[in-house]
């Protein structure tokens, strides 16, 4: 089936627009064009500020000019990531989605229905001339994958709107009220280019086949952490061996959990069949720990040229060993909502090259002071190796509100239509809610979705289902928001 002849069509219609416009994150221009032009085609009132972002203003359906302004909100970005080998350039080319089954996904790269499906929506109430709505008003962010800039340049004065309905969740049936605040670490190491010793064999090792996903959203599943893999077997082997270390190239985006890393280094020739040995053993082990939820690990050794160079061996046993003490993943479950990763880190990014090291992580906690401890250990464990740690995109969470008046219209409207209440929850993930909610103290929010699995990975997809679902609930939400 074409994915332009799913129900609803005005959607999916838009959805697919989107998937031919290529919007990575700080690249949105080609989209915001897009949008542009459909707003001027309908003769909305359009805003785009100096970060980027769109606003975009409907007057209310006949009979509902008096309700209550809810503003739709989404960013524009998406993820960009692929499987390894596949040539695919998200700065100019198409994302190739296609329906399988019950779910549209893409072919080896991300989707981009994290916000794409929450934008198509967006644009559908917008264009259609059926829906029944109060005074509206769209709020398109740019930026949310890789720091909120959008989000967080936000000016007062710009949006008229009380109520906000975000829609970049990824459970249907699902509300959110709450969301996790987040942080950058940039951790940058040097070191001294050393000539490559004699008498030594070059090898890559490579850890692939990780699922990855989403570092708030996903964190909590047990999944592999790449660099956390490819560093404890350097530990090993810088120790066993005397292995010496070339480059390393680790995962990516500091809001997905590595799925791939790889290592050039050096060993000894005498050491060279048990390193092997020893890379086989290592793959055992970290398939017997970890082979249950990542049952496409791989761990393995490639043939490579003689490198240029190597780390000299004090900067190289600092560096693995910071590596390898990082913290990462989930650090506290919340004790008030059973179920809920309260704070986290992901090990992002590990690179190399040119004398220099630079790592990323991504820190997300409900709790400002949890972050904020987590953000001191990797500041002293990067700091004892001689590193430089520096913070940026510290941004609030938000903080749940049970009394709110468009939460309990939601739980009324979606019980109404399907006989059963939505589930309430906060997410660990960065919801552009608690900037907003930031700029805006007067903004009643709330957060839904269809369902997404796998975002930020090559393996994301959306369930056809349940964008219908949430496409029926949001518009029945419309239909009933309050008088002022």
């Amino acid at each position: 089936m074409n994915i332009k002849d799913l129900s609803p069509q005005i959607l999916w219609n838009h959805f697919y627009d989107l998937t031919r416009i290529p919007r990575p994150s700080k690249s949105e221009g080609k989209v915001i064009e897009h949008i542009k032009g459909m707003a001027d085609r309908l003769q909305l009132k359009t805003i785009v500020d100096g970060k980027g972002n769109i606003i975009i203003k409907k007057p209310a359906t006949p009979g509902m000019e008096n309700c209550r302004g809810v503003i739709l909100q989404c960013h524009l970005d998406m993820v960009p990531q692929k499987n390894k080998g596949v040539k695919h350039n998200f700065e100019n080319d198409p994302i190739e989605a296609y329906v399988e089954g019950e779910w549209v996904t893409a072919r080896d790269t991300t989707l981009g229905a994290d916000n794409g499906i929450g934008v198509a929506a967006v644009m559908a109430v917008l264009e259609s001339e059926e829906i029944e709505h109060g005074p509206l008003e769209a709020l398109l962010t740019v930026d949310e994958e890789t720091g909120m800039t959008g989000a967080f340049g936000l000016k007062l004065g710009l949006l008229e709107g009380d109520i906000l309905i975000n829609l970049d969740s990824e459970d249907e049936g699902v509300l959110y009220v709450g969301c996790a605040g987040g942080m950058d670490a940039n951790i940058r190491l040097s070191y001294h280019e050393k000539p490559v010793p004699e008498n030594t064999v070059p090898f890559r090792v490579k850890v692939s086949g990780l699922k990855g996903g989403h570092s708030g959203l996903d964190i909590a599943l047990g999944r592999g952490n790449s660099n956390k893999l490819l560093f404890r077997f350097l530990r090993y082997a810088e120790k066993q061996f005397g292995l010496k270390l070339a480059s390393v190239d680790g995962g990516g985006l500091r809001n997905a959990i590595p799925r791939e890393a790889e290592a050039v280094v050096v060993v000894p020739s005498e050491n060279k069949e048990k390193f092997e040995k020893s890379v086989k053993e290592h793959e055992l082990v970290y398939c017997n720990e970890l082979g249950r939820v990542e049952p496409d690990l791989a761990f393995g050794l490639e043939k490579a040229d003689m490198p240029a160079g190597v780390m000299d061996r004090k900067n190289q046993g600092n560096f693995i060993a910071a590596v390898y003490g990082c913290p990462d993943s989930v650090m506290r479950m919340s004790d008030s909502m059973p179920g809920l990763v309260e704070t986290s880190t992901n090990l992002a990014s590990v690179k190399s090259g040119n004398g220099e090291v630079y790592v990323q992580c991504l820190m997300r906690s409900s709790v400002d002071s949890a972050k904020n401890d987590i953000a001191n250990m990797i500041e002293c464990v990067f700091g004892l190796a001689g590193g430089e740690v520096s913070f940026a995109g510290n941004y609030p969470g938000w903080k749940p509100d049970m009394d709110s008046v468009i939460l309990k219209l939601m739980k009324h409207v979606y019980g109404d239509l399907y006989g059963e209440a939505p589930e309430i929850r906060a997410i660990h993930a960065g919801l552009e809610c608690g900037l907003l909610g930031g700029v805006y103290p007067n903004l009643d929010m709330i957060s839904c979705g269809p369902t997404i699995k796998d975002p930020h990975s090559p393996d994301e997809k959306v369930e056809i289902k349940s964008v219908e679902k949430f496409w029926n609930f949001l518009l029945e939400t419309l239909r009933n928001i309050p008088s002022k």
